[in-house]
């Protein structure tokens, strides 16, 4: 089994120091989950509504923190390691 490790970009971990706090434990939460179960197993939780992007976002994946923000992040393989790093956090548009 692949040892799964999420990484945060410093423009993220900037970002979330002025998100709500329920935003930063939803995504930590993820993260702990990610880490723990593994990126698939997460993958398939209903409540993250993970979805691939299309267009210019392509090879990159997000995940809904709440009804107004979500996340974005890509996995980059590393043999036995798969990091899945996070580098985007915003409030979506509708």
């Amino acid at each position: 089994m692949l040892k799964n490790i999420v990484e945060l970009t410093q423009s993220t971990e900037k970002k979330l120091q002025k998100m709500p706090k329920q935003i930063v434990f939803k995504l930590k939460l993820w993260a702990t989950q990610v880490e723990s179960l593994g990126i698939r197993k997460v993958m398939a939780i209903k409540g993250y509504h993970d979805e691939p992007l299309h267009g210019d976002r392509k090879g990159q994946r997000s995940i809904r923190l709440n009804k107004a923000y979500r996340a974005f992040y890509k996995k980059l393989d590393n043999g036995e390691i798969e990091i899945i790093e996070v580098f985007d956090v915003n409030k979506h548009k509708y």
